[in-house]
């Protein structure tokens, strides 16, 4: 199993060569990342590509960190802050806007790495707790009994296997997932490790998908990997 992260970082930073070196470092550890140098770029790449955790310095020109972290907060999307303002204060005000974490500069970048996949943890946690269901095409996906129902109420016989697929799909919409990805989204056996068996896994869960009613739900992006296609909403 590879270390890939397959988590969206986005890393706004005014300096560009800190931003660069931060953007960098989190690319060799796996995470999927961009940078933005302010609010503005921010909220455009936001709205081509959601984010999983924002890195969020506090002092730039323009907007303010700490209404972008307001911003971001009122949207539910997780914020680790980073200043050279390292009084306790200060760290008050961020986390009381909303901020997941504080990271005082300078800073140990393996600390950071350390930091991000905390708070992805929790998030992830919190998600479990709060989501009932993730419902698509009219089927229900109930991760905590590990239940698909097709649109009659029906259960729809999936492996254990072809349950972490799917789960991999409905949290991730729209996204395209390499196999390397999926094989760690999956945590297949490592003696599985080659992409024949990814595509044999999504060929059945297709299968299966589509003699239960759904329409094509998981496009195949030739060379590159997979994509959920149909719009997933949780209650």
């Amino acid at each position: 199993m590879t270390n890939t992260d397959t988590r969206r970082i986005l890393v706004v930073e005014d300096d560009e060569s800190v931003r660069d070196a931060i953007v960098g470092y989190l690319d060799r550890h796996g995470f999927s990342v961009r940078g933005a140098d302010g609010g503005v770029a921010m909220d455009r790449l936001l709205a081509a590509q959601p984010a999983d955790l924002v890195v969020l310095d506090l002092m730039m020109p323009g907007e303010d960190g700490l209404s972008i972290c307001r911003r971001l907060h009122e949207r539910s999307v997780p914020v680790l802050v980073l200043s050279a303002l390292g009084e306790t204060s200060d760290r008050i005000v961020g986390l009381e806007l909303g901020a997941s974490d504080y990271l005082a500069k300078p800073f140990d970048p393996r600390e950071l790495v350390a930091r991000i996949r905390a708070v992805l943890r929790r998030q992830q946690t919190a998600d479990v707790a709060t989501t009932t269901a993730y419902h698509f095409d009219g089927f229900r996906y109930d991760p905590s009994a590990a239940v698909l129902l097709d649109p009659r109420g029906q259960t729809v016989p999936l492996t254990a296997g072809e349950l972490r697929l799917l789960a991999a799909f409905v949290k991730r919409p729209a996204q395209l997932l390499s196999r390397d990805q999926l094989l760690d989204l999956t945590q297949h056996d490592p003696a599985e490790h080659f992409d024949r068996a990814i595509d044999l896994s999504v060929s059945r869960l297709r299968r299966k998908l589509g003699a239960a009613g759904a329409g094509e739900s998981i496009e195949t992006v030739r060379g590159l990997g997979y994509r959920f296609r149909a719009t997933v909403t949780r209650q």
